[in-house]
């Protein structure tokens, strides 16, 4: 039986996942998605080239848990922050904010390049995490426009061009906030 890395095999198994991830985000950062193999991830994890099939079965699969990881941590760290303020400028301003600061951290940017050559079963797992986020602003947008504070005369399409808006990397994260909130027309 082969030697586990912790107390128990769950632990040892959430301890090699984690491993996997980090590796991930590295080859990530240092080449395309193309560039990446399950041999090198398996190399860069220190782990056997065949162990990593217990983990995963294709990269596909390591970038969809990754994500599913990603993606949880960057909503409950954003609903962290929400929940200081009841005020929907004041909540609009954190998420943007947060948005603009943590994206890089929790956000790849895999592009359309990776999203569209993923399996269809893959490419919407992937949709679910930015439904997630997606959902975070429509409440907030919402209860602006409930109380009055914002004017949101189609929430689909506020979401889509508040979210190209905070796609904007080189502007400074004050005109960022500035241009949404004026987009919605808070005071």
């Amino acid at each position: 039986m082969p030697r586990i890395a912790a107390e128990n095999v769950p632990e040892h198994r959430r301890l090699v996942r984690e491993r996997i991830f980090t590796a991930f985000a590295e080859l990530m950062a240092e080449g395309s998605y193309d560039a990446i193999s399950m041999s090198r991830l398996a190399q860069r994890a220190d782990i056997g080239r065949t162990a990593i099939y217990h983990h995963f079965k294709d990269r596909d699969a390591v970038m969809v848990a990754f994500a599913t990881r990603e993606t949880s941590e960057y909503v409950a760290s954003l609903r962290a922050q929400l929940a200081v303020s009841d005020d929907p400028a004041e909540r609009l301003r954190i998420y943007v904010r947060n948005h603009l600061a943590l994206s890089e951290r929790f956000h790849m940017g895999f592009g359309p390049q990776v999203y569209g050559g993923l399996p269809e079963e893959a490419r919407a797992e992937i949709r679910e995490h930015v439904v997630a986020v997606e959902r975070v602003l429509a409440e907030i947008l919402q209860q602006g426009a409930e109380q009055g504070v914002f004017v949101v005369p189609d929430l689909d399409a506020t979401l889509a061009l508040v979210h190209a808006v905070l796609g904007t990397r080189h502007l400074p994260a004050e005109r960022v906030e500035e241009f949404v909130l004026r987009a919605v027309g808070a005071p």
